[in-house]
């Protein structure tokens, strides 16, 4: 009997305030330990939480994004549990009114894409993080991360694939980036996923038993999590065994899931409204003044690019997955046009250059009149392209012009045709070999011959020029 998955999400983001969700305590990631905590986000007795109206602002956002309908009316609860990582042994959720409702991502091309419907999205807030040291066999409790604004996006079981759940996820990661609501760095936590996930014959429409996985926090973790799980309820099925409702882990160690005995059974969170926090009211008005403001999102921007611009799928992909190269790219653009040419630099030696250095797009030493000017050098003949990336690389680390680099080091582009005949004469002379296979036929040598004398020029030469003698030669042999 063949099986599939279906699989559902839920979705943690965090959301990129300056302070927390009930206080006034800073959010900054890397803190040290229990540096950025209060008496309200520590729930000592007394202490009183006050709402941060931007996690509203964002969540309304990012419901907008994704297609769902905002409540003007929604509230938080108290959702009851014990665990050494939630000091006041109660999270602020919404659960009986969501700030979101439905909605859904649509993944992949008209064609061949599929409609993930979205249950609902929720505001909450962030418990502590724990911190286990093996050697020393203890645990300690770092707090700073207590209180920070989550949003909790809740899929229906819609995914039949993990090629299903990275793309989702991909869409989901960018749109809010491009929303500036989270940062979304994995590696941070600001991005984390339980995935719920069940077994059933292909003929079959009843689902099966749920297993849930928590906390996963990388692609590479998500993937491998939903496949050996998938192979776990195979088995199991294949034996003609009961697979357990439980909530499992993923250990990176032993590239297995492994069961969470501490919450392997029904919890009754006993939910109720809290009484401390009113309820949220959220005029229309409100709601149209933050549609208005959305920005374009990930899958508009990458038609456009293909539309607009004239550039493949490919370079079109991967200027929307880094948004600051976007942006950078129409704003070279909106300096010199050419979006092919501008592309091909920014994808090529721009990229290489700031990911070999570490370094920001933001901050970046060249800006976009920079390269225009660099670009401009290149149509009127005074450098050759090959002469350009040495002056592209300098420019980036320096922050130099590209004319001043140029009349420093004399990097003139050479059209001088005694200058150009006479390094022909002596790259034809010195490479028989090749001379011979173009007489034969064999066209391609050519091209072994100009980076000879392209290297003789150490670049400088004009290559249609260069081009030109070299076959002009080569015909008159």
């Amino acid at each position: 009997m063949e099986f599939e998955p279906v699989i559902g999400l839920e979705v943690h983001l965090e959301l990129a305030t300056d302070t927390k969700l009930f206080c006034s305590c800073s959010t900054r990631f890397g803190a040290g330990p229990n540096t950025q905590t209060c008496p309200i986000c520590l729930g000592m007795p007394g202490a009183l939480p006050v709402f941060n109206k931007k996690a509203l602002d964002f969540a309304i956002k990012t419901g907008l994004a994704f297609n769902s309908h905002i409540a003007q009316s929604s509230s938080f609860d108290r959702k009851n549990y014990y665990y050494p990582d939630l000091p006041k042994a109660y999270q602020n959720t919404q659960y009986y009114q969501p700030i979101c409702k439905g909605g859904y991502i649509d993944i992949g091309s008209k064609v061949e894409g599929k409609r993930i419907r979205i249950n609902r999205i929720h505001i909450e807030e962030d418990a502590g993080k724990l911190i286990h040291d093996s050697q020393e066999q203890e645990t300690r409790i770092d707090y700073n991360r207590a209180g920070i604004p989550l949003l909790e996006i809740v899929t229906e079981p819609d995914f039949g694939s993990c090629d299903d759940v990275e793309t989702f996820l991909n869409h989901l990661r960018l749109t809010a980036i491009y929303l500036g609501v989270s940062d979304c760095k994995m590696e941070e936590g600001s991005l984390r996923c339980d995935v719920n996930i069940s077994v059933r014959p292909k003929t079959a429409y009843k689902l099966g038993a749920r297993v849930e996985i928590k906390n996963l926090n990388s692609f590479k973790a998500i993937r491998h999590a939903i496949k050996y799980e998938f192979s776990r309820h195979e088995a199991i099925l294949a034996r003609k065994e009961t697979i357990k409702t439980e909530t499992r882990r993923w250990n990176e160690n032993t590239s297995k899931t492994e069961s969470m005995e501490n919450r392997d059974k029904s919890i009754d969170y006993r939910y109720f409204p809290d009484p401390d926090l009113p309820a949220l009211f959220v005029e229309e008005k409100t709601i149209d003044y933050i549609r208005s403001g959305l920005p374009e999102l990930p899958s508009l921007k990458y038609k456009r690019l293909i539309e607009e611009y004239g550039l493949d799928k490919k370079d079109a992909d991967l200027l929307i997955s880094i948004p600051d190269l976007v942006k950078y790219f129409e704003d070279c653009i909106a300096e010199y046009g050419k979006p092919r040419v501008v592309c091909n630099w920014l994808t090529g030696d721009f990229l290489r250059l700031i990911n070999e250095s570490m370094s920001d797009i933001k901050t970046s030493r060249i800006r976009p009149k920079m390269i225009k000017n660099l670009l401009q050098m290149i149509d009127q003949g005074l450098i050759s392209s090959t002469i350009a990336g040495r002056v592209f690389e300098r420019m980036f680390h320096t922050g130099e012009s590209p004319e001043a680099i140029v009349e420093k080091d004399n990097l003139h582009q050479v059209s001088n045709d005694k200058i150009l005949e006479s390094i022909v004469s002596l790259v034809l002379e010195k490479n028989k070999g090749p001379v011979r296979d173009y007489m034969v036929g064999k066209k391609k040598a050519i091209s072994y011959l100009m980076g000879q004398a392209m290297e003789a020029m150490d670049g400088k030469a004009n290559p249609l020029k260069l081009k030109e003698m070299i076959e002009k030669k080569l015909e008159e042999s």
